[in-house]
């Protein structure tokens, strides 16, 4: 079997921790538990409503944090500063609305091309590696190529949602083909223990996001356990 990693989105701590305005639970004391028990990196989405992490959680995680760091943000002017500022291992890209629950869907290169290609340029200067969120779809790679990025994440929302031959299908077309263009794959959101396992044998793609589901399975079963638990599923 091929090595996949597993990045652990640590959000929803914070959404817990923030329906009581509380200091529990700690967002970094879960991520380090995450890190103890097989994450390989955590991941974090810094929205621009602040709605669960917030700027104190993206600076004391990269000062803390017994892992790399991979920072989510929107193409902004503000969003870019604080990845400056906290300079943390890898930057990725990803779509936002204020009115959406979670993320949607994919950032679309075509029509943001020229708002994140300068952003792009100035994260690469610094030495911040950049990843693209965006849908399964070839038009898309070939925009991420044309940007030089070296990473793209597609999203899952849709397999997971319906679980298709087709969707599943555009998957591992999009990552075979990322990998024709020299660019590494990674794959995410709305994964549990089943899609993962499935989405974890398609060739080209080696990383995985995953966040909702196993905070959720850490309030039954632990974060430990939970962790240990989808490393096996992705790796076997």
């Amino acid at each position: 079997m091929k090595d996949i990693i597993l990045g652990v989105n640590v959000d929803h701590v914070a959404t817990l921790r923030n329906t009581r305005n509380t200091t529990y639970p700690d967002v970094l004391e879960v991520a380090n538990l995450a890190i103890k028990h097989g994450a390989d990196f955590i991941t974090i989405h810094l929205r621009e409503d602040r709605r669960h992490i917030n700027d104190q959680d993206v600076f004391k995680l990269k000062n803390n944090l017994n892992a790399p760091l991979n920072l989510e943000i929107a193409a902004t002017d503000e969003m870019l500063k604080i990845a400056e500022l906290v300079h943390p291992q890898s930057v990725c890209l990803v779509p936002e609305n204020r009115k959406e629950m979670t993320t949607e869907g994919g950032i679309n290169l075509k029509e943001m091309y020229h708002i994140i290609e300068p952003m792009i340029c100035k994260l690469h200067a610094i030495n911040i590696q950049v990843t693209l969120f965006i849908e399964p779809e070839i038009e898309q790679i070939n925009y991420a190529k044309k940007l030089s990025v070296r990473t793209i994440e597609l999203h899952t929302g849709l397999y997971c949602n319906n679980m298709t031959s087709r969707s599943l299908h555009q998957i591992e077309q999009a990552a075979y083909y990322s990998y024709t263009q020299g660019i590494e794959c990674h794959a995410g959101h709305g994964l549990n223990y089943k899609s993962a396992a499935i989405i974890a044998k398609i060739p080209y793609i080696s990383a995985l996001n995953i966040g909702h589901f196993l905070i959720s399975e850490s309030i039954i079963h632990g974060i430990g356990y939970s962790v240990q638990k989808m490393k096996k599923v992705i790796t076997c």
